[in-house]
């Protein structure tokens, strides 16, 4: 037989794409449209729907960047086409293939009832099937003119990330809006030749099934008549069904389809925009549970359930009786899909407790797995996290944009750094936007690394961020791709269905042990630094509010604890902690409003720790301390003045001075407090700090050096930084300025000044303290900068086979060295408040108060010694998606610690987030609890959340070694449960004689106990 493959394939092409394709449609009649520009911010339908609107014509520009236009539609179907399948067909002007990112619309009635939206790929809204004739058609259309903000591939700015900068000129022009026949048998065989042919050219070029299916398609073609294809179209199908029916191999992989739209929370697009997006979408997808039985749908983010809930509320009912019916699976169980290294442990508890509350309020619903397809890299504590939060399951899918290494596994267990194991699934698909093309269901089978072990993975299917969500499109594949020959099976179920059925299979899966680190995108670590800098205020100004707050609902009459504040105020934290908020991957605009949200919570926070420390009484001034270590250190007066004070952990104590081990002196550049002695060179940085109480100088080299390197990664400019930037830098050594500012007792300090680059300027305040070897480096810096990064490198003598860094409720240890390409592809990692380096006998901490980003070298010197470098990541200068990225003043205090231990570390940690607070107040005549025991920590004290009055704390093993030790209330105990993090009982905890409440912890082991007051 000869070979006529190329000539069948451009045929079939041809035909589907010109003949068949155009042919849905079999006629149309045009929609009258009038259209009213809603001035400044969107408006409710209410206002909409009483504007005055203008006639507008097809053809006509519309839709200034970031602008709401409404449009209203008016048309009738023709008497002639009763008993037809009749729909609205829009087309606002859709470009590209990127459906999530540009125009979008909704369409309403004129009751104000929200009925579907309007996407680039689902431009349809169904009218009547079959219609009447005759019938009105009236709709009032929201239609978003949302820009896209990488239209240019990353080639050039653009000022359209925020609408302060963006412009008012039009960026779209209305093609058509037509009321239209579906013509049901052509969309039929449509689908039907997409997906024969799509598995046609996937099948291999000597395997059978591909000739087969590619000369069915050539005879089929042959019945297809080109001037009439709605009257052949039965007779084409018919013929194509032989090709169609044939069973899949009895080994064939099976996927599990899951309806699936993800939404981020703000991105290239501003928070309030996608509080319309879910509206679109969701709208969308009650339609589609309506018209296929079979429809599931999984979707995550309680928090845009709630935005949905609040603003639209019809749309709100229809899910609701989505999940009655089981078309609609709550999934993920958190707030938001929140960013996967950068909150702490106690935010990340929070965004599983708000997250599962909400499900299981409004829908009676016990989510019972993690959804995180999109997170730039997962913390190792995770698996317990979740655990504890009563999940089973943790799905992903990033890992899969690795730029070195290929993860060796699809289904596994994910074990944390407490052992606590999870069974954890990336889809081999390796897509969260699926729509089941052929490409797509052969990559799933060809990536899937189980294969001998388990027979089957999960794709989440349907347009994401706006793009409108699964389509019937989508569900027609799935069901043509049920059981064909030449594919994988696909079944839409839900996923909990999928993971019971995979652990079934593989329960023997491997384990991966750690943290799940993406190759890419390490540059979140530091981007839009003063979004992170508001992230990490805020968790611990929280932490603050609820322990002192505790402390007055116990110790003061007639305080009442502030339930609803604090919660609001939790859900604005947590929502800022999407994976594209946090990380700094978002335009101006999204980061502009968290600067200020940020603000606000501060000031809110700040508020109600006034009121309960206020509310403990008169008394003197005191000093408040919000650590979980007691503390010694320098604390300021109202007036500026030092005081050496000591304060017990979660206590306080009068503000009296205390008599420091030895006094500060300062000489020339010099300065000492018995502990340390460091010695600042005339260009600013450190040329020594000796530890006094060990004998050794810490330094291998200049200490502090800061460091400006180049910074243009090959692509995501404020996701990535790519190896080669360590190649090109200068050295800030030039110092205007190096001057001693403060000379007491207490506190000695000198600072440094610097003018860099474009006109940015640096001053750094090198701060010694009575009582205490850490040296702090106060920071201010105006940034003008692009395409840079700054560092600022501690090169310290030590051979530290592995660097220590502060994560989720514990810490993770990577090797310093780059044996393998797994270590060497790490080379920018995240860490929380410290940084531990250290070799047998001896250690260094570097602590930071907002940074995240870092890396650790170890290089060996001529002197046979080790220099182990820790440089910690400071600020950035991207251009896309915000060209004006890190732009402007940045303030925070980094510290060097010498001598330092894992304990060490975790209490300054804790102390240079946690400053003391000085207020004329009483106090407490105790601690709300204390805790006993090396490595019990505590992490966060406050009420039950259920307003019973019982007292929630929760702590955890920071050391990384077993802990035995008692937890004491400063309250009479009734008695004490632990918890689940939902604070839902798990078992009864013993109390001994003494009203102390025995505690035993594995290594990194969270706890959480529920204390009854007596």
């Amino acid at each position: 037989m000869h070979d006529e493959s190329r000539r069948i394939e451009e045929r079939v092409q041809r035909l589907h794409d010109q003949r068949i394709k155009t042919a849905i449609y079999a006629a149309t009649v045009p929609f009258e449209v009038e259209a009213w520009q809603a001035p400044g911010e969107p408006v409710p339908f209410e206002e909409a729907a009483a504007a005055s609107y203008a006639p507008f014509a097809m053809g006509t520009p519309w839709g200034p960047p970031w602008g709401t236009t409404w449009f209203r539609m008016r048309g009738q179907v023709p008497e002639a086409w009763a008993g037809r399948r009749v729909e609205a067909v829009i087309d606002l002007g859709f470009v590209g293939d990127w459906p999530g990112n540009q125009a979008e619309a909704l369409v309403h009635l004129t009751d104000g009832t929200p009925l579907k939206a309007v996407n680039p790929l689902n431009q349809y809204v169904a009218i009547a099937n079959p219609a009447q004739g005759g019938e009105t058609v009236d709709y009032l259309v929201e239609a978003a003119s949302n820009p896209d903000i990488l239209a240019d591939n990353f080639a050039k700015t653009t000022p359209l990330g925020d609408k302060l900068t963006a412009g008012d000129k039009p960026l779209y022009t209305f093609r058509s809006a037509d009321i239209a026949i579906l013509d049901e048998e052509v969309w039929h065989l449509d689908l039907d030749v997409q997906v024969l042919r799509e598995l046609m050219l996937e099948l291999g070029e000597h395997d059978p099934r591909r000739h087969e299916i590619a000369h069915a398609l050539d005879r089929a073609m042959d019945l297809l008549d080109l001037d009439d294809v709605s009257g052949s179209a039965a007779a084409v199908r018919e013929a194509l069904k032989p090709v169609l029916s044939k069973p899949a191999h009895a080994s064939a992989h099976t996927i599990s389809g899951v309806g699936h739209a993800h939404i981020d929370s703000a991105w290239l697009w501003p928070i309030r925009e996608t509080k319309r997006k879910t509206s679109r979408t969701f709208s969308n997808v009650t339609s589609l549970a309506d018209e296929y039985d079979d429809f599931i749908f999984a979707c995550s983010q309680a928090q845009q359930y709630e935005w949905v809930r609040d603003n639209y509320p019809k749309v709100w009912t229809r899910i609701q009786e989505s999940v009655k019916k089981g078309q609609w699976a709550p999934v993920g169980g958190m707030w938001v899909e929140s960013d996967g290294n950068l909150p702490g442990g106690e935010a990340v508890a929070r965004q599983f407790i708000h997250g599962k509350r909400f499900f299981i309020e409004h829908f009676g619903i016990e989510t019972k797995g993690v959804w995180l397809p999109d997170s730039f890299g997962y913390n190792a504590a995770y698996p317990q996290i979740a655990k504890l939060a009563g999940n089973e399951w943790f799905l992903t899918q990033k890992i899969s944009w690795n730029q070195t290494n290929r993860f060796p596994h699809h289904t596994f267990w994910w074990e944390g750094i407490d052992g606590t194991r999870i069974f954890t699934h990336f889809p081999p698909v390796d897509t969260y936007n699926a729509r089941f093309s052929g490409e797509e269901m052969s990559r799933a089978v060809r990536n899937y690394q189980e294969k001998g072990g388990a027979s089957r993975s999960l794709a989440p299917f349907g347009w994401g961020d706006g793009g409108g969500g699964p389509t019937r499109e989508i569900m027609e594949r799935a069901r043509r791709l049920a059981d064909l020959e030449g594919s994988a099976r696909v079944v839409v179920e839900h996923p909990d269905e999928f993971f019971a059925k995979a652990r079934e299979e593989y329960p023997d899966a491997p384990v991966w042990v750690g943290e799940l680190y993406l190759e890419l995108h390490r540059a979140t670590y530091t981007s839009q630094a003063r979004t992170k800098q508001g992230n990490r205020r805020s968790e611990h100004l929280l932490r603050e509010a609820e322990l002192w707050a505790t402390t007055a609902a116990l110790h003061a009459p007639g305080y009442s604890y502030p339930y609803e504040k604090l919660d609001r105020l939790w859900k604005t934290v947590l929502l800022h902690q999407f994976h594209d908020i946090l990380p700094g991957s978002s335009i101006a605009w999204v980061h502009r409003e968290a600067e200020a949200e940020y603000a606000r919570v501060a000031r809110e926070v700040q508020a109600l720790t006034a009121e309960a420390v206020a509310a403990l009484g008169a008394g003197g001034t005191r000093v408040f301390n919000t650590s979980p270590y007691d503390r010694a250190e320098v604390v300021r007066t109202a007036d500026g003045a030092p005081v050496y004070v000591e304060v017990p952990a979660s206590g306080s104590a009068p503000l009296a001075d205390a008599e420091p081990p030895q006094p500060v002196t300062v000489s020339g550049r010099v300065l000492d407090n018995g502990l340390v002695r460091v010695e600042v060179a005339e260009d600013g940085t450190l040329s020594s700090v000796r530890d006094l109480r060990a004998n050794r100088e810490v330094l291998a080299d200049q200490g502090n050096l800061l460091r400006l390197h180049t910074d243009l990664p090959n692509y995501w400019d404020a996701w990535d930084i790519d190896k080669h930037y360590k190649n090109r830098y200068t050295d800030l050594l030039d110092a205007s300025s190096v001057a001693v500012v403060e000379q007491d007792p207490l506190v000695g300090a000198i600072r440094v000044e610097r003018a860099f680059g474009k006109g940015s300027k640096i001053t750094q305040t090198i701060t010694v303290r009575a009582g205490s070897p850490r040296i702090d480096i106060e920071t201010d810096i105006d940034w003008h900068e692009t395409e840079k990064i700054l560092k600022a490198a501690f090169p310290v003598d030590i051979r530290a086979p592995h660097s220590s860094a502060e994560i989720q409720f514990g810490h993770i240890q990577r090797p310093t060295h780059t044996n393998t390409s797994w270590e060497a592809a790490r080379f920018e990692v995240s860490g929380h408040r410290w940084v531990h380096i250290g070799e047998p006998g001896y250690g260094v901490a570097v602590v930071n108060d907002s940074t995240y980003g870092h890396d650790v070298s170890r290089t060996v010197r001529e002197d046979g010694g080790t220099t182990t470098t820790v440089r910690l990541s400071l600020v950035r200068a991207p251009r896309i998606p915000d060209p004006e990225a890190d732009q402007g003043r940045h303030r925070f205090t980094y510290a060097l610690l010498p001598g330092a231990t894992i304990e060490d570390a975790v209490a300054e940690g804790y102390a240079l987030n946690l400053p003391l607070r000085v207020a004329d107040a009483a106090g407490a005549p105790t601690p709300v609890v204390s805790a006993e025991g090396e490595g019990v920590t505590v992490e966060a004290v406050k009420l039950a959340d259920d307003a019973s009055g019982d007292v929630v704390v929760r702590l955890y093993e920071s050391r990384g070694g077993r802990s035995q030790g008692v937890l004491r209330p400063g309250f009479p105990l009734a008695g004490a449960q632990i918890t689940d993090l939902l604070e839902r009982p798990l078992e009864e905890a013993p109390v001994g004689g003494d009203g102390g409440v025995p505690v035993e912890l594995r290594p990194f082991q969270i706890l959480t106990l529920r204390l009854r007051r007596g």
